[in-house]
């Protein structure tokens, strides 16, 4: 090894090293302001809800601590309620322990208080705390008011971890219905893929409707619905095939669209074909503006086994293919789809015009979604 390399190599160590600890101290930090949030929501909660202060005492006690903390930030009036909020919605899943408040002797404060940056997190019932502590406090606020079941919280918290949510993202995500949506796709992976592994990893990568609420069908200058076909949809799509991504999910790489096969002097021609890191195979996915017909399917088992004999590397596994089509049966498309011998599942989509006013607000506008594409030019 040269010179070079060796300081190449050295610079690749250190730097390595010092951004994971700067990630371990980020992580840290959040963690002990979690623990600070939840010991300060429960010492509040024990005293304003069981009477022992008055009325307008949290606001009294936001302006004093700004008071006597000049500069003092994320302690006003409304984050303190925030903060009981949090405990109180969090609490059940935590041991007893004692819990001080104003109305205790002196004496009594001696034995039973514990100091309020000591509070220890929940860690039972299943909660997956690692995930929990790595979830921001603003971003566990969002989930706590706009998500009620307890099952769908901790989902988004996992997703905010696992595919690291920014605010608006997760706001995103949450009123698109992720929760529900995921995993619930018609599909024959369990009957077609050669692992049991294989398959679940496949159901939960993919779900039942997608919002494409990028493609805006009056932009597009089509003045009637039953006049955008399928190439009008993936030129959209195209265009904006970062977003598309980031709405398909984690993992995926875009190969191209229109994927020329030429087996037996037959040509053929996938929409878009991608790449799963995660399921280690190709995904053809077939854009239909329609509703969902039983030809489709067997449309892209034909592509599938092209694409599984003259495309797939020996150490990938078999392709998968989607159809994204605007409507369909799922109860009929679930029966049907089983008698197919290759792997595949069908998806719905919704674009701009199919928005709720809930969604619409949650999303940002079209003008600064292109700043956001642009300042990503495609290569």
């Amino acid at each position: 090894m040269d010179e070079k390399q060796q300081y190449n190599e050295a610079v690749q160590m250190i730097k390595t090293a010092i951004l994971q600890s700067q990630y371990d101290a980020a992580r840290s930090v959040n963690e002990k302001q979690l623990m600070l949030y939840y010991g300060i929501g429960k010492y509040i909660s024990s005293n304003s809800r069981n009477g022992f202060w008055g009325k307008g005492a949290i606001d009294a006690i936001s302006e004093q601590l700004n008071r006597e903390l000049p500069g003092l930030r994320g302690f006003s009036a409304r984050n303190l309620r925030n903060m009981r909020g949090f405990y109180e919605e969090w609490k059940v899943l935590e041991q007893n322990d004692p819990t001080p408040h104003l109305a205790d002797t002196s004496a009594k404060m001696e034995k039973v208080l514990i100091p309020i940056w000591q509070t220890q997190m929940p860690n039972s019932h299943g909660i997956p705390i690692q995930s929990f502590l790595r979830v921001s406090f603003s971003h566990h606020i969002l989930i706590l008011s706009k998500v009620k079941d307890q099952d769908e919280r901790l989902f988004y918290i996992q997703k905010t971890v696992i595919d690291m949510l920014s605010y608006k993202e997760l706001s995103q995500s949450i009123a698109r219905d992720d929760y529900h949506h995921q995993g619930s796709l018609p599909n024959n992976f369990i009957q077609t893929l050669p692992a049991a592994e294989q398959a679940f990893r496949a159901i939960s990568t993919f779900k039942d409707e997608y919002l494409l609420d990028f493609i805006n069908v009056e932009e597009l200058n089509i003045r009637e619905r039953e006049d955008v076909d399928e190439r009008v949809v993936e030129n959209a799509i195209i265009h904006h095939v970062k977003n598309f991504i980031l709405t398909f999910g984690k993992d995926f790489a875009f190969i191209r669209n229109q994927y020329h096969l030429d087996a037996f002097g037959e040509d053929q021609y996938i929409d878009l074909l991608f790449f799963n890191r995660a399921l280690n195979c190709l995904v053809a996915v077939e854009l239909k503006t329609g509703k969902f017909k039983t030809s489709y399917l067997g449309q892209l088992q034909g592509y599938l086994s092209v694409l599984d004999g003259f495309e797939r590397k020996p150490h990938e596994n078999p392709s998968i293919g989607i159809i994204l089509c605007k409507d369909m049966n799922k109860s009929f498309v679930d029966y049907v789809i089983q008698d197919y011998a290759k792997p595949m599942g069908v998806a719905t989509y919704k674009t701009s015009k199919d928005m709720s006013d809930e969604l619409r607000k949650a999303l940002p506008d079209v003008e600064e979604l292109r700043k956001l594409l642009d300042s990503h030019p495609e290569e």
